[in-house]
This record gives structure tokens, C-alpha cells and sequence, in this order.
């Protein structure tokens, strides 16, 4: 048996198909093991691994397959997602800051760019994400995809809304959401009109043309929250004038059909998703719950997770959403301030304590919008 010396170089990662013919003493791995080392890399790694050969870069930057198995790996990992915020400085320019969720929790670190679309401050801007692809709605204009880890973007077809006098749509919101079934990504967009009926169609990335999902059950819509991807439905938190109350409406993608769920008791404040479950945050004089429906479809399941007081310092005016929640119950808020500005503050439930991140010092201009998203290498073109 031949014994390599104690100082040879560590084995080679190449795959067998590419090692040199002069490095006999450098052993290299099975490709199908390399991609089990891979796609447990963070993206940051990977970006730097594509340059190190042809199969690599390919493995990395054009396998489906790849990309949904380390979409897997980074979902479970907490290290992996990250906070977008798109904001508006003193000089009118939008700017788009990244952070990672465990950095906001410690000493942040952030990589501050100008996102590839324009926006106007008396525009809305309404973003949903889904996989790590930020879907951005600007003004009831068409929505624009974006992976900010591939630094990858897509403008979709437009669809045609009725446009007369008495029947002008007043607002579209988009929601970017996965089929499990068909294994396509799909856009659902829920178009209020001025006669107040309500209309969803649907697009499906990689083809070009949009469809109508008709009997949506609410109309008369006096507000309404962005569409919440979970457990392959699209959820909206609505109020609807006909019966004076607040119900979420849920569209069920396999069947194409609606249902109405129950909402806490209470007066909601946001709508969103946490730990992979419907959320609402709920308001009162002095603290706000947050709540979480731990089996969806259930309304008995909905479980108060925590009960935040209200801040006493920092303008607080009053709480928007619950943006992340940590293992040890350390949650990530945004609440509104003097001047009607969008603030971040991290609530302690342990020790009862307040916390303003330090990425409050890294932008000074007005917040636009803010969403957890997860680093991934699914690319928006299909």
C-alpha cells in the first residue's frame, strides 16, 4: 500500500471528468458528491464557485433540479434569509438594501444597490415574494420580477382590464406563488374596480397570456391587504361593506376555487405569513397580539404566539406587521412613527426589552417597502 506523506495537499473537489492528468496524488470526488456539497453552500459561495470550471458553472447557473435542491437546503436554514428593503433617500432616489435576518439581530452588515426598475414617491409599491423572487407591483403598472441573489429580472405581459367609465380598475395587487402540482410559478392578480367588484386572473411563468378565475366571493371592498402565499393557497385579508366585517378570502390553486376563513377576534392591524402559517396582528389600547393559524384551513387552530406592548419612546404610533420571529421568540416589527415613517424595532418576549436594529442608521430616507425573502438560484426567466 502506498501511504501519501502527512504534508500533501488536501483531496481535490473536481470532479473526476475534469481532474488533470498531473495530479494523481490530488484524489478527486464523485460529481453527484460534489452536489451534495454544493447545494448546502450559501449563495455567497456559490456565486465566487461558478468560475471554477464549465460543469460547475452549469450545475450552479442552469440546472432546475440543483436550484430547487438547495432552495430545500436554505429554507430550513435561518442564515439564509434575508430582509429587502427598497428606499426612497433625500434626493428622491429609490435605493435597495439587503440584509441578512441573523445579522439584524446581532451587528448588521448590508449591501446597498440601485434596484433594476424606477420608482416615483406618490407611486405605491407592493412586493410579495415567493422562493426568492421578489415580485414588485408598481402602480398598478406590470409587475416586475426580481432575484436579488442572482441579481436576475423579467418584466411579465401585460393582461387587459375593463377600462369605461363605470368600470375602472382602481388598484391590481400581484402575488407570486408556486404550484406544487404542475411545478410552475404562477402570478395572481386580484384587480379592484371603482364599481367595486373585484376580478382575479392568473399568468403562468414561461407562457404569455393571462386567464381569468371567475366568483370571486367578496366585492364592495372598503380595504384590502397584499395576497399570502401559504399551503398552496393565495389569501387576502378584506373588509367587505356588504357585511360590515373583515374576512380573509382564500383561493385555492389546485381546484381554482374560493373559501372564507374566520380571523382572530379582535382588530387586525396586518396580515402576513410566519414559521410557514397564515399571521395577523391584532390591536388593542396598549399591546398588539400576533397570531398564527397553525393548521391551515382550521380556524380552531389559530394559537396566540405573542403579546407585544406598545413602545413608549420612538414616535411609536403604532405597530404594521410582524416581518420574522426568531427560535427564541425574539420578533422583528415594523410600526409606524412620527411622520408616518416605517421603523423596525426588535421585541425581546424573554426579557421584555425593545431593540432598534442598527440598519435604522444605515438608510435615513423614507421606506418604501420592506420583505423576508430566501436566498435561492431559481431564476424568474422560465
Amino acid at each position: 500500500m502506498n501511504l501519501q506523506p502527512l504534508t500533501s495537499s488536501p483531496p481535490s473537489l473536481s470532479s473526476s471528468s475534469e481532474t488533470p492528468t498531473n495530479s494523481l496524488n490530488h484524489p478527486s470526488l464523485p460529481f453527484d458528491l460534489i452536489e451534495e456539497i454544493l447545494c448546502r453552500l450559501p449563495m455567497k459561495h456559490l456565486i465566487q464557485l461558478r468560475c471554477v470550471c464549465k460543469s460547475w458553472n452549469s450545475l450552479i447557473s442552469n440546472d432546475s433540479k440543483f436550484s430547487k435542491k438547495h432552495l430545500f437546503m436554505s429554507t430550513s436554514n435561518h442564515d439564509r434569509l434575508h430582509l429587502n428593503i427598497f428606499c426612497m433617500n433625500s434626493s428622491s432616489e429609490l435605493l435597495q438594501f439587503d440584509f441578512s435576518i441573523s445579522s439584524i439581530f446581532t451587528s448588521a452588515s448590508t449591501t446597498v444597490q440601485s434596484p433594476p426598475f424606477t420608482w416615483r414617491r406618490d407611486y405605491d409599491l407592493e412586493v410579495s415574494t415567493c422562493d426568492g423572487i421578489l415580485c414588485v407591483g408598481i402602480n398598478r403598472c406590470l409587475p416586475f420580477l426580481y432575484n436579488p441573489s442572482i441579481k436576475k429580472s423579467k418584466t411579465l405581459p401585460p393582461f387587459k382590464t375593463t377600462t369605461t367609465t363605470e368600470h375602472r380598475a382602481m388598484d391590481t395587487l400581484y402575488t407570486l406563488v408556486y404550484h406544487g402540482v404542475t411545478n410552475k410559478y404562477k402570478i395572481i392578480a386580484l384587480t379592484l374596480y371603482l364599481n367595486n367588484k373585484s376580478e382575479v386572473n392568473v399568468h403562468t411563468l414561461g407562457t404569455v397570456y393571462w386567464r381569468k378565475i371567475d366568483d370571486f366571493p367578496c366585492h364592495n371592498l372598503a380595504w384590502i391587504g397584499p395576497g399570502i402565499f401559504v399551503s398552496g393557497t393565495v389569501n387576502w385579508l378584506v373588509y367587505d361593506t356588504r357585511s360590515s366585517s373583515m374576512v380573509i378570502v382564500s383561493l385555492d390553486l389546485k381546484k381554482e376555487s374560493y373559501q372564507k376563513l374566520l380571523k382572530p377576534l379582535g382588530s387586525c392591524v396586518s396580515f402576513g405569513a410566519l414559521r410557514g402559517c397564515l399571521s395577523v396582528v391584532s390591536d388593542s389600547d396598549k399591546f398588539s397580539d400576533v397570531w398564527i393559524m397553525k393548521e391551515y384551513g382550521n380556524e380552531n387552530s389559530w394559537t396566540k404566539l405573542l403579546r407585544i406592548p406598545h413602545m413608549r419612546d420612538f414616535g411609536f404610533i403604532g405597530y404594521k406587521r410582524a416581518l420574522y420571529i426568531s427560535e427564541d421568540n425574539q420578533v422583528l416589527m415594523e410600526f409606524i412613527s412620527l411622520g408616518s415613517k416605517f421603523s423596525l424595532v426588535i421585541y425581546d418576549s424573554i426579557n421584555n426589552t425593545f431593540k432598534i436594529p442598527t440598519i435604522q442608521n444605515n438608510n435615513h430616507g423614507e421606506m418604501a417597502s420592506l420583505e423576508v425573502y430566501v436566498e435561492s438560484l431559481i431564476s424568474p426567466f422560465f
